[in-house]
């Protein structure tokens, strides 16, 4: 299996990841129904035309497929790690599954009830449980609050008395790495990796059970990331808390989740326990994106599978199956009909799922 190198042992150095069981493909005991589950989610955004081009050139407008038809779900406690080339959606569905965007078609349930329709979760209740940590701490942050404000005003949502705010606040930031002393400081004060921080204690001050982290790592150096990462991890072992972990890096993803989708284009093609997935990749997509990590280790390594062409865009996404464009295994049919997300291997909340037309029943898959 093609791993990155990690840091193993009581004498791991500042700035590496820990060595997680994550990678040996262990996930947390799953006892009844998904802490968040979602149902032919769709997210699209219509482009309008202004006048002038319609007058002049006929324009018309257009739809954003961001995404489309999305099934999956998220169990208490557990790391679901989402990755993908960039504007295959990965930010919006994490925005939708949260109640940031209202879905186009399609339905979340969180703990079992419904985030839209006329039964649905009382958005109140919704910000307490669900909380989201942005890509960039630089412009998640208002930059005229200080560190006592941005936390101040999550706490007063939750209902806490003023009295008890500051120290409550000062318990967040030493739960986070920071101390007292930054309580008063503004976030040009601080570095990109004390802003994420701030960033995670803002939504903690909730005290929610699922957090989107949103590519909290890509705006950091690589050893400030690895201490993000295994202040995640610190907090998910002590709270209790659910991840949906979106990433570019699949070093990381590899690190950190218990399970992997993978989204192309605005759907997801493939999920699995993340040692089956990185181990035993089926959809050419999930092949050709592991084949580009690095590794030291000869044995391990993959021949780096090169994709033709660019990616489509989402205004008007290829028919059929929208990887067919740059598929180097694509066959007649591939464009004309929408391959389902099926279960290949194992069953449940452990199951493989790849949708492509090389695993239809009755197809040969040699």
């Amino acid at each position: 299996m093609l791993v990155p190198e990690i840091v193993p042992g009581p004498a791991r150095p500042e700035g590496t990841v820990r060595e997680s069981m994550r990678s040996e493909g262990t996930v947390p005991e799953r006892n009844g129904r998904p802490l968040v589950e979602a149902r032919g989610l769709t997210k699209h955004f219509p482009l309008r035309s202004t006048l002038l081009a319609r007058a002049l050139a006929g324009a018309r407008d257009r739809t954003v497929h961001a995404v489309d038809a999305v099934d999956l779900e998220i169990y208490p406690r557990e790391t679901l790690g989402l990755v993908g080339e960039s504007g295959c959606g990965k930010s919006t569905l994490g925005r939708t599954v949260v109640g940031l965007y209202p879905p186009t078609a399609g339905q979340v349930w969180f703990d079992g009830q419904p985030l839209w329709g006329r039964r649905s979760l009382n958005p109140r209740t919704l910000r307490r449980e669900a909380q989201i940590i942005f890509q960039n701490p630089y412009s998640s942050l208002n930059p005229r609050h200080t560190v006592r404000q941005i936390i101040g005003v999550a706490l007063a949502q939750r209902g806490v008395p003023l009295a008890d705010r500051e120290a409550e606040t000062i318990a967040l930031l030493r739960r986070v790495g920071l101390n007292e002393r930054h309580i008063d400081q503004y976030p040009h004060q601080f570095s990109g990796g004390q802003r994420q921080r701030i960033g995670v204690a803002r939504a903690l001050a909730m005290h929610p059970r699922f957090v989107v982290a949103d590519e909290p790592l890509s705006s950091l150096d690589v050893s400030v990331q690895a201490q993000i990462v295994n202040l995640l991890q610190d907090l998910q072992a002590d709270l209790g808390l659910a991840y949906l972990f979106i990433a570019h890096d699949l070093s990381v993803v590899f690190h950190v989740s218990h399970r992997v989708a993978v989204m192309y284009l605005g759907r997801v093609v493939e999920t699995a326990p993340t040692a089956e997935l990185f181990g035993n990749p089926l959809h050419p997509y999930t092949q050709a994106l592991l084949s580009a990590i690095p590794s030291v280790d000869r044995r391990h390594r993959r021949q780096r599978i090169i994709l033709e062409g660019t990616v489509p865009t989402p205004i008007e996404p290829p028919p059929g199956c929208r990887f067919h464009t740059r598929c180097p295994r694509r066959q007649p049919g591939c464009d004309v009909e929408v391959p389902a997300l099926i279960t290949v291997a194992g069953q449940g909340p452990s199951a493989h799922r790849v949708a492509c037309h090389l695993y239809a029943p009755g197809e040969d898959t040699a």
